[in-house]
């Protein structure tokens, strides 16, 4: 780690990350992945292994870290006009050979990104959570709607 990344308390990127930082996006933790690549935490989202794009924290709809590996489901947005519908992909697992700070990291940013959430009712009476959440980068926030299965 180089003496300025620790002196603003921010991590290098690891070797062979072929991703490419917005100006004022830092690394907040890094992790190795077990079958290669490093997951990659900065404070506009999580860079996963060999994907060269950064998924941003308003789309990860759950992570969680069990048994030695981070999993992440990210969705997709429909724009319905004031809002988006959340469509949410397979879960992507990735087994970590340390995890360091990337849970902890990955956790704040992802609940931190939620300024408020509620329950309610769509029109074809399923259940469903409205989220208010901040967009890394953008000001503002976006009203996603997320139906349960």
């Amino acid at each position: 780690m180089s003496f300025l990344s620790r002196l603003w308390g921010r991590e290098d990127l690891p070797p062979g990350f072929s991703g490419d930082l917005d100006r004022e996006e830092h690394v907040v933790a890094t992790a190795e992945v077990r079958s290669g690549g490093h997951l990659v935490v900065t404070n506009r989202g999580v860079w996963f292994p060999g994907a060269g794009e950064r998924v941003g924290w308003h789309l990860v709809s759950k992570a969680t870290w069990a048994e030695g590996a981070m999993t992440f489901v990210v969705a997709t947005e429909e724009d319905l006009g004031k809002a988006v519908l959340l469509h949410d992909a397979p879960p992507r697992r990735f087994a970590l050979a340390e995890p360091g700070a990337v849970p902890k990291a990955v956790h704040q940013r992802v609940t931190g990104s939620i300024v408020s959430r509620e329950r309610a009712r769509m029109p074809d009476g399923r259940e469903a959570w409205v989220l208010e959440r901040r967009v890394p980068g953008r000001d503002g926030t976006v009203r996603q709607i997320r139906p349960d299965p």
